[in-house]
């Protein structure tokens, strides 16, 4: 068994390299030379991929929703033919943050939260009103890079501009000056760097929203889609999750309805921004997102009860997660559930962009992460399988034209 699972793992390594150029192949990967009495461990066969840009590491910030939706749009223009650009994501955040911080200050700290956290609609809102900027233009990091320190470290920023605008805040001032905004903009280009007015570009000068018109890029063309039971189907809510501060509008459809918009989607070329919950011990830090049937965990992984509750909570949890098993049953009512009980958060976003398969058949969707190449067994792309999506995606972000036609039609989108 020993010399079985190192020749898998040299297999997985060679199927990692797959994902270490700028472009995926849509080509399916073959399983053909795995070792027949390889028992345990994930082995998969890619059935449909599309283009992506290299996996990046937002390392330690609370800014995936930056890097998720940045990955989706450069995606589109790789489906759009524009070709392979790498956006900046620290223009986004500064951006975003300046946005947030002046809410929270109208709303005198009180019914609004401040935090590094955002949603993909920050993204297109930054984009349809203050542009976007290459990533050679403004990288986002001022300490550390001539040292070669250029992946980013956010804790003392978020403390520095959370201090602020606390102190601001707190009720011990009876008004505001006027510049209360630049002292806080003066935090952020300190960290991240001035954002640009403008720039040069392969020999061109740009604004910001100039090159958004140039990447020919547009707001109108990206839609929300979700699905609670608290609102009505087929109408828009403002999904009531913090990150979500600017109360984007998103469509509301049957379960059943919001996974065939991903299956549509990925059949036709696009890929989706992701809003998810990963804090389920199904999601691994390997690169795995399963939701495998834990109360019935002896039986399925063939241990006996008492073996099985004698386990620790991080063991059970490994044993669950190793290999392929049954997963639960997720209806429309444990999504629900889950969300009222604060079971299902807005913690994580990521980009669907593919579907493959494990040695059993078993339909899984291809996610690029933002936690760098190394940080799990598939360079920065984890498996995600069909249980898990239903149960814990929040929303998805996508083109309108990837929605399947009926329900564009009932959706009165245009």
């Amino acid at each position: 068994m020993a010399s079985s699972l190192s020749h898998l793992r040299r297999f997985a390594l060679l199927v990692c390299g797959v994902f270490g150029s700028a472009l995926l192949s849509a080509q399916a990967l073959s399983v053909d030379s795995v070792p027949s009495d390889s028992i345990d461990g994930f082995r998969f066969t890619t059935i449909d991929s599309i283009a992506i840009t290299p996996v990046k590491d937002q390392n330690r910030s609370s800014t995936c929703w930056a890097f998720s939706t940045i990955g989706f749009l450069e995606s589109e223009l790789l489906r759009m033919g524009k070709g392979e650009y790498d956006l900046s994501e620290m223009f986004v955040v500064s951006k975003t943050m300046m946005d947030r911080a002046t809410y929270f200050v109208r709303m005198y700290g009180d019914g609004s939260s401040f935090a590094p956290g955002g949603s993909a609609y920050d993204v297109i809102y930054c984009m349809s009103h203050y542009g976007l900027v290459p990533q050679q233009v403004m990288p986002g990091i001022r300490y550390g890079a001539a040292k070669g320190d250029t992946l980013p470290v956010h804790a003392e920023l978020d403390a520095v501009a959370g201090g602020y605008l606390k102190a601001l805040t707190s009720g011990k001032l009876k008004k505001l000056t006027p510049v209360w905004k630049e002292g806080l903009q003066a935090i952020y280009d300190t960290y991240l760097g001035p954002c640009p007015e403008s720039f040069v570009y392969n020999g061109k000068t740009y604004t910001p929203l100039s090159f958004v018109e140039m990447l020919g890029l547009n707001e109108d063309n990206y839609v929300s889609i979700t699905s609670y039971t608290h609102h009505p189907f087929y109408q828009r809510f403002a999904l009531e999750v913090p990150d979500n501060w600017r109360m984007d509008q998103m469509y509301n459809v049957p379960l059943d309805e919001m996974m065939a918009v991903i299956d549509n989607a990925l059949a036709h070329g696009y890929t989706l921004a992701w809003g998810a919950d990963v804090s389920e011990d199904g999601f691994t830090r390997k690169g795995i997102g399963v939701m495998p049937d834990a109360d019935n965990g002896a039986e399925i992984t063939g241990s006996d009860m008492a073996h099985w509750l004698g386990l620790k909570a991080d063991e059970r949890k490994d044993e669950l997660t190793k290999r392929p098993l049954p997963e639960v049953v997720v209806t429309q009512q444990m999504r629900q559930d889950a969300y009222d009980r604060w079971e299902t958060t807005d913690d994580h976003g990521m980009q669907i962009f593919g579907i493959a398969h494990d040695q059993n058949g078993k339909k899984y969707y291809m996610v690029k992460n933002s936690w760098g190449t190394a940080r799990s067994d598939y360079k920065g792309i984890w498996y995600v399988s069909e249980a898990f999506m239903r149960y814990k995606t929040n929303d998805v972000l996508v083109h309108k034209d990837a929605l399947p036609k009926p329900l564009r039609k009932k959706l009165n989108i245009k």
